[in-house]
């Protein structure tokens, strides 16, 4: 008896360090189910907080459609502004938190920062910030309304296209597109060509061949049948810079009753203006090949002043203009109710877009006869019922009748066809286009739009 009991205190013993154990790993396995359901519902409201903070972005995407320039969440006042979240039942599941920096002056860059949370989980955040932006009609290191050509010695870095068609034996770093598929080029005979052809060999096939991709002319490529681009926003916005330029913060000038004006940018913020007395002379059998054709170079001129820049940076000249300088740090949009002229350079100080200039000529933008050999030219160059160019300077015209380098940095939008040489090797031999990309969404002072709708260039998770 002694012995049976001594084993039954055993089995006791092990019973009981047993079902300790069991005990443990039942309490254990509960709360290891628990804890991976607590983890496992924190993960479902985590992503349903991104889900909510996305619903911020697309709200205010909504509102600035409805009011493009309320950046204020049409309450006033700063934010960050609260706005809560119900499911499709109408339950409150959370909230997003926006914050809003609208654009600096200049720019139609916003950055929304929208941050979600739910009710169940306050704690767990996550946020999105998404830039918006309007562009503006400067998008193309050139845009032509009808037909272009770009011949050899021009390099293009930028986007180009025309309402027309494009013969292009240059170099383009980027698309260059038409609106149309095929036209008849005026430089020369027979059938139709494609909108967007070389003549450069191998000269592009005729239509109905297939094109090849020709990355020693087109590096990035070509598009034919692209949408077209409206030049009629041009006379909208030119309308309202004279408006604004006659307001007691612009700058205008009527008629001169003489040759026009000459204008000089300086680094200060200030200009010096000029009346224009006489142009040079053509010299014997210098004659005019072209409508409008003339010197455009200044022979005299008279100091009128000097002035500061307007305080919102619209100039309008109801005349005939010369540009030349140096601006930094400075905004400015230049208008001419007739033709603007640039022989000397006009240029930025920085090149990273703190400054930016437009030239907006109702008429032409011309180079004159007594250009710079090596000109430089940064500005968004405008001719809206003319062309951007150099007129035909023959051997006659004196030995200016040959430049060496033009280098533009901004754009050309021209409505009729651009050029600032010729075939016979008049004008300037090497033509350097590059594109300002800053002119996109930071365009001159009341430079057109494209849309007045805004719309998301990126975002992301931060």
């Amino acid at each position: 008896m002694k012995y049976i009991k001594q084993n039954s205190g055993y089995t006791l013993l092990l019973v009981i360090s047993f079902g300790a154990i069991a005990i443990i790993f039942v309490v254990s396995l509960v709360s290891w189910t628990v804890t991976q359901s607590q983890l496992v519902r924190q993960r479902v409201y985590k992503e349903l907080s991104i889900h909510i903070a996305e619903a911020g972005i697309d709200y205010y995407k909504w509102h600035l459609i409805q009011d493009p320039n309320d950046f204020q969440d049409g309450i006033g006042g700063s934010g960050p502004y609260i706005h809560q979240f119900f499911d499709a039942n109408n339950n409150l599941i959370g909230e997003f938190e926006l914050s809003i920096v609208p654009p600096v002056e200049g720019s139609t860059i916003a950055t929304i920062t929208s941050v979600g949370r739910t009710t169940e989980f306050p704690n767990i955040e996550r946020a999105i910030q998404a830039v918006f932006a309007i562009p503006s009609f400067a998008e193309y290191a050139a845009v032509i309304n009808g037909d272009v050509r770009f011949g050899e010695g021009t390099e293009i870095f930028g986007p180009v296209h025309s309402n027309g068609g494009i013969r292009f034996d240059a170099l383009a770093h980027n698309l260059v597109s038409s609106f149309l598929n095929q036209y008849n080029d005026p430089d020369h005979g027979g059938s139709n060509e494609y909108a967007v052809h070389t003549h450069l060999s191998p000269q592009d096939p005729y239509p109905p061949t297939e094109l090849s991709s020709r990355p020693d002319v087109f590096v990035v490529g070509r598009e034919l049948d692209a949408d077209q681009v409206n030049f009629g926003q041009l006379t909208i916005a030119i309308d309202d810079m004279e408006i604004k330029a006659q307001e007691p913060d612009g700058f205008y000038r009527g008629d001169s009753g003489d040759g026009g004006y000459h204008i000089v940018l300086k680094t200060d913020d200030t200009f010096d203006l000029y009346e224009v007395d006489s142009l040079v002379s053509a010299p014997p059998r210098c004659s005019p090949y072209q409508s409008g054709w003339g010197t455009w170079s200044i022979s005299t001129e008279h100091l009128l002043g000097t002035y500061p820049f307007p305080a919102n940076n619209i100039m309008f000249f109801a005349d005939d203009i010369w540009v030349d300088g140096q601006i930094q740090s400075a905004r400015l949009s230049i208008v001419a109710s007739n033709n603007i002229i640039v022989n000397d350079d006009l240029i930025y100080t920085t090149h990273d877009g703190q400054e930016v200039l437009a030239l907006i000529a109702q008429n032409n933008f011309n180079i004159g006869l007594k250009s710079q050999d090596f000109l430089d030219i940064d500005a968004a160059l405008v001719a809206k019922n003319g062309r951007v160019g150099r007129h035909y300077y023959s051997s006659y015209c004196g030995t200016e009748y040959i430049r060496d380098t033009i280098s533009l940095f901004g754009t050309i939008i021209s409505e009729l066809r651009y050029g600032f040489a010729y075939t016979d090797g008049t004008g300037y031999d090497i033509r350097n286009i590059e594109y300002d990309a800053d002119l996109l969404y930071s365009p001159p002072p009341d430079f057109p739009l494209t849309s007045d709708k805004y719309k998301i260039l990126y975002w992301e998770e931060i």
